[in-house]
């Protein structure tokens, strides 16, 4: 069982920067995706940034030059630098670890959200 945490959400003002935090309690080994899912009130969770074990990054075109995935596999955290923050990037985000335990296997997790408001 792995255990997500995710820290680092709070308020800035439209053009600042955060830096979003996620500790996984257990190792995460073998394929994995780690990814940030963004969630506003009465809307679908909606995929931001991933990064696959082998370093293939993904992101969601309203966050493409502006946000950063980054792992440290030591510390068994992902991160998601937030640069020129816009107030649509205002959600709750949360952090999401996939392994890949073979065909059709799959284990997902879940942080609980930390809040990002973003003012104008």
């Amino acid at each position: 069982q792995v255990q997500l945490v995710e820290s680092g959400g709070g308020l800035v003002q439209a053009g600042g920067s955060l830096r979003l935090s996620c500790a996984a309690s257990g190792s995460i080994a073998g394929p994995n995706v780690m990814a940030w899912y963004r969630q506003v009130p009465e809307n679908e969770r909606e995929l931001v940034a991933s990064m696959g074990s082998g370093g293939d990054t993904y992101y969601a075109d309203p966050v493409k030059g502006r946000f950063t995935i980054a792992r440290d596999n030591d510390k068994n955290t992902v991160f998601l630098q937030m640069n020129s923050l816009k107030p649509e990037d205002t959600a709750v985000y949360y952090c999401k670890a996939v392994r890949i335990l073979g065909v059709g296997r799959r284990s997902e997790y879940w942080g609980q959200g930390t809040q990002v408001t973003v003012s104008s």
